[in-house]
């Protein structure tokens, strides 16, 4: 399983924002983001090869109890299974952060699954040549619906725009999920823009239930990787 890094912080976002975890970010994805965050997971893959012996022994090592396994899209990876029972066997808290395009018999107790709006689609990008793998693949609401019957959930949309409000309501309709388990989180990796963009995510919670989802992580750190 490639790896891009290892590191101890805080959750940033979603329902566990604050609690003190152990990531593993995979590297390697199916989606091409326009905003993605983590370019060296996705648009172009760095890290080194970890067994699932390598990994847990590495949870071991840590205090945390929580670990996040993120990306990239970890679900990709077969590894990803005896990995998390790996990690239950150590009594660890599991979320796996996901886009909810592939379905996979983990072990988990947050399924953080954060299906991806139109906004998401790299038109533009590298020719565009994304676009088509991009758009056939980036909604999956039968592997969303299995994740969401199996396991602990949230909803996580990343909005960057007024009119992806009514996307994201509709969504959470069509999926069945109940307003508290549906985030806002605003799209950016800049103090600035996250803080003026909330300013209307708020007002769209309150207006929907759902709740509004944080970046803490950039706002106490910045932009940068290990945080």
């Amino acid at each position: 399983m490639r790896i891009s890094e290892i590191f101890e912080s805080i959750q940033g976002e979603g329902l566990l924002a604050g609690v003190p975890s152990l990531f593993v970010r995979a590297s390697g994805c199916n989606l091409r983001c326009s905003w993605c965050d983590t370019p060296y997971a996705s648009w172009a893959p760095e890290g080194e090869e970890w067994t699932v012996e390598q990994l847990a022994e590495r949870a071991g090592q840590s205090r945390l109890r929580h670990v996040v396994l993120t990306g990239g899209e970890p679900m990709i990876f077969a590894d990803v299974v005896p990995l998390t029972r790996a990690l239950r066997d150590l009594g660890r808290h599991i979320t796996i952060e996901t886009a909810g395009t592939v379905d996979q018999p983990v072990e988990c107790d947050l399924m953080s699954i954060s299906p991806k709006l139109g906004n998401s689609t790299p038109h533009g990008i590298e020719g565009g040549r994304w676009v088509e793998m991009h758009e056939r693949s980036r909604l999956r609401l039968d592997v969303i619906g299995r994740l969401m019957e199996r396991y602990e959930y949230q909803l996580k949309f990343v909005v960057s725009r007024q009119e992806d409000l009514e996307e994201a309501r509709e969504l959470a309709g069509r999926l069945g999920a109940p307003a508290d388990r549906v985030l806002l989180m605003p799209e950016g990796v800049d103090e600035q823009r996250l803080r003026e963009a909330s300013l209307w995510v708020v007002e769209a919670c309150k207006e929907t239930g759902f709740r509004y989802c944080p970046r803490l992580h950039v706002f106490l750190y910045g932009n940068r990787r290990g945080v």
